[in-house]
């Protein structure tokens, strides 16, 4: 550890023991995964964020590592190479993790905890929005605000919605990145020009194409000319350009499509007030989000089995944390008044596990604790 990071740990002596005592009573066992990981999954699974903030290295062999950047992936590899892999099983931890941080310290401590196999979805994230409360209140911290969201709620519009695929990935990627959506929707609900394209011939090859057909198809041309990229681009990101523009060749995205989006990225306050009006935007647009809200209504109730305050808990359909495993529940817990930085951060990820390579489906749901933010609100509020 750098000088820093070891002050930190000293000085968190105090509450770390109880903390992880908390967590290993609730029935997470400690994990201690290497800090040297492969370098693949954070790059193709992780959010921009993390992405840029890498430190990389190379083996003897040519594979790329990383310094993990943070704790879930690995947790979630040990996990799949385990005997346990499959069956319900939850982890706590506490380390330190590597990222570029401009401005602060690249190495950093975090503690979390991850849940993998649980069927009763619901419970399993309200359990972790309570053991996330109690993490805060561990530092002695308690004036908190709990921010919402559910992208399976946004990923079941965009299926009900019947949208082309490239233009529900385009959404996607906006969502996961934080980027505004409203500009983007009007971007693609602009009438497209008759302008003739260089690779007009392509674009019709292309037009009906799923994703796979198209990446085998850019794959053949690019192998004919001899090239794995274009300007940098890499075979799939050519591919989805080409989707892209052979889709808004057939038409712009429709308008009442738009509507439905910008009423529904709109919904925000606490949780049982957004339910009532996500049950009233799908009726008045005849769409079925039924599984989706009722996922998101249960989960309301276990959250109020838990003495968590849902009518001060903040929720919006707009809401994501830049991660792009995630797949429905995301919370962060700020200071109230502190606006930017999180104190602790998690979800769902249910569609990690197979990504990851395991050969069945596996629910997963955790969160992690920023241990330097906590610490310095923590003496903040006990001076």
């Amino acid at each position: 550890m750098t000088a820093t990071a070891t002050s930190n740990a000293a000085g968190s002596a105090a509450w770390a023991d109880t903390l992880l005592l908390s967590f290993g009573q609730a029935g997470y066992v400690r994990a201690e995964p290497a800090i040297l990981q492969p370098a693949e999954p954070f790059l193709d699974l992780s959010g921009e964020d993390i992405r840029k903030s890498l430190y990389l290295t190379t083996d003897l062999s040519g594979d790329e590592l990383c310094l993990r950047p943070d704790l879930t992936i690995p947790v979630a590899r040990d996990y799949l190479s385990s005997g346990r892999a499959g069956q319900p099983a939850g982890f706590s931890y506490l380390g330190p993790v590597f990222r570029y941080r401009n401005g602060q310290s690249s190495e950093f401590l975090q503690a979390g905890i991850e849940s993998f196999g649980r069927q009763d979805r619901a419970a399993a994230d309200a359990e972790m929005l309570a053991l996330a409360l109690e993490a805060t209140a561990a530092f002695g911290v308690r004036d908190v605000e709990i921010r919402t969201g559910d992208v399976a709620l946004f990923n079941a519009l965009l299926d009900a919605l019947d949208l082309y695929p490239v233009w529900r990935r385009r959404l996607v990627k906006d969502f996961n990145r934080k980027i505004s959506l409203e500009q983007d929707l009007e971007r693609l609900a602009a009438a497209t020009t008759a302008t003739r394209s260089e690779y007009e011939g392509v674009l019709a090859a292309l037009a009906g194409s799923d994703r796979k057909a198209a990446l085998a198809f850019v794959t053949d041309l690019m192998s004919i000319a001899g090239t794995t990229n274009v300007g940098g681009r890499t075979t799939a990101e050519i591919a989805d350009r080409f989707l892209e523009q052979s889709t808004l060749k057939g038409g712009a995205l429709p308008r009442e499509a738009i509507a439905v989006l910008k009423r529904f990225l709109s919904i925000s306050g606490n949780p049982d007030d957004a339910v009532a009006e996500l049950r009233a935007l799908t009726n008045d647009a005849k769409l079925d989000l039924s599984a989706a809200i009722d996922q998101f209504e249960s989960r309301v109730g276990f959250m109020a089995a838990r003495g968590i305050d849902v009518k001060g808990t903040r929720f919006s359909t707009a809401f994501g944390r830049g991660l792009d495993y995630y797949t429905g529940f995301e919370f962060e817990l700020h200071h109230r008044g502190n606006g930017a930085e999180p104190l602790v951060a998690g979800g769902r990820y249910d569609g990690l596990m197979t990504q990851l390579g395991s050969a069945e489906p596996i629910p997963a749901v955790g969160f992690s604790v920023w241990v330097d933010a906590l610490t310095r609100i923590g003496r903040k509020v006990g001076a």
